[in-house]
């Protein structure tokens, strides 16, 4: 089992109890989109952060590594996981607090905070390292697009589609 990683230590159990937390607040929060929306959501999550990974963790930028090694293991997969539920998370409260013009850069600055933090606290446990340049405050612009691209996009989704479920 060697080959699914090269060691399990405070890494691969941080990012158990991550995804054990996201995912039972994903399933104990009430259901407020129908399904086909909150399996977008949740979609759209992941792949925006494995597009992010691919792009700025990888490849020639090689900007961080994940999990003590420069080469993908099963808990990098995991890793991913847990940013569709926060993906949700982003969305459902947007929804829940209706952000609207007035409120919206204050609603994406707070999740872009929440962001950096999070990734802040990622590097502090061991399971993100940056390198070549790479430090915190570039995650600003990568979660501040991330953030207002997710925004958009659901406010795209909203005026062509019913997404709530109907009480």
């Amino acid at each position: 089992m060697n080959f699914l990683w090269e060691s399990f230590d405070k890494n691969e159990i941080s990012i158990l109890i991550l995804l054990t937390i996201a995912y039972s607040l994903f399933f104990i929060l009430p259901f407020k989109f129908k399904r086909e929306i909150t399996w977008l959501l949740m979609l759209l999550g992941f792949t925006i952060g494995v597009f992010f990974d691919f792009t700025i963790g990888g490849g020639l930028i090689d900007f961080f590594t994940l999990n003590d090694t420069n080469h993908y293991e099963l808990f990098d997969f995991c890793y991913y996981l847990i940013f569709a539920p926060f993906s949700y998370f982003f969305i459902y409260f947007y929804d829940m607090f209706n952000i609207h013009k007035k409120t919206f850069i204050f609603y994406i600055l707070l999740w872009v905070i929440v962001g950096v933090s999070m990734q802040w606290v990622f590097t502090k446990i061991g399971i993100v390292e940056f390198q070549n340049g790479y430090k915190i405050p570039f995650s600003f612009a990568v979660f501040l697009t991330t953030q207002t691209f997710t925004a958009l996009y659901y406010e795209h989704v909203r005026s062509r589609f019913q997404v709530l479920k109907k009480n």
